[in-house]
């Protein structure tokens, strides 16, 4: 490995624990760099998860000593989502990529309507709803986003987002804290079934989650230091950079 593929690697890893950390999507950018520098899809996928168990560890911690993170909360909605990601992991199922991508991006473009549509019920928080036990279809919705989350993964920070903040009444802030914990409790379940079918490189794996602790440190701070608005704005920029790609304006692979 060269000294430049190191320094690649590094700086994805930074960008990406930044970019999941506050909003989502930076899966596509270490997906990308991964198969560019040779690696199979399948392999860049396991791989990508070393990364972000180190980068949700550093920023769940962050938020915890920042006193943000509703960690009972978070715990039950984990619990779901982690069934899930296994089940997501061990789903032998063909799909076209293609579509797939295209779906997610028409998601975050419905988001990024929502964002300005009506700002203070899905950026803001919902009190009523925030203070309410979660009932069934929450626990579903978390069980379905774990499944997408373990088999995929790329883009289910928005997913998560989504329900945490028209689900369960969290501000962007607070449901960002929530996010990376969530994905920190079902992400380790999913790679063991990575390991187990040999689709890990850990030197590799290891090189970008150097990057991504600095990343996910940086954003944690940030979050909490700039508040909602600063976190809706890389969310609006992230979204349109992400639908960008994956709706065929340019190719990252390309430009790297």
């Amino acid at each position: 490995m060269s000294v430049s593929e190191i320094a690649l690697l590094i700086a994805a890893g930074l960008m990406v624990g930044f970019i999941n950390t506050l909003a989502g999507g930076g899966s596509i950018i270490s997906l990308s760099i991964l198969m560019a520098l040779g690696l199979p899809p399948t392999l860049a996928n396991g791989t990508n998860r070393v990364g972000i168990i180190i980068q949700t560890l550093t920023a769940t911690t962050s938020f915890r000593q920042q006193k943000v993170l509703e960690t009972k909360k978070a715990i039950k909605l984990a619990i779901p989502a982690t069934i899930g990601s296994v089940i997501g992991a061990f789903i032998a199922v063909d799909i076209n990529e293609d579509i797939f991508e295209k779906a997610i991006g028409v998601t975050m473009l419905i988001m990024l309507v929502f964002i300005f549509y009506n700002p203070k019920k899905y950026i803001y928080g919902n009190i009523q709803i925030e203070n309410k036990p979660f009932t069934w279809k929450t626990y579903l919705v978390f069980l379905l986003i774990g499944t997408y989350g373990g088999f995929i993964h790329m883009g289910v920070g928005y997913f998560l987002l989504t329900a945490i903040v028209m689900g369960a009444g969290f501000d962007l802030v607070k449901a960002n804290a929530i996010k990376v914990f969530v994905v920190l409790a079902y992400i380790p379940f999913s790679l063991l079934v990575f390991i187990y079918y040999g689709q890990v490189n850990w030197l590799y794996g290891i090189i970008i989650a150097i990057g991504s602790v600095s990343g996910a440190l940086i954003a944690s701070r940030l979050a909490v230091s700039k508040g909602i608005e600063f976190v809706k704005w890389v969310i609006v920029i992230v979204i349109l950079l992400t639908t960008g790609q994956m709706f065929g304006l340019y190719d990252l692979r390309e430009l790297i």
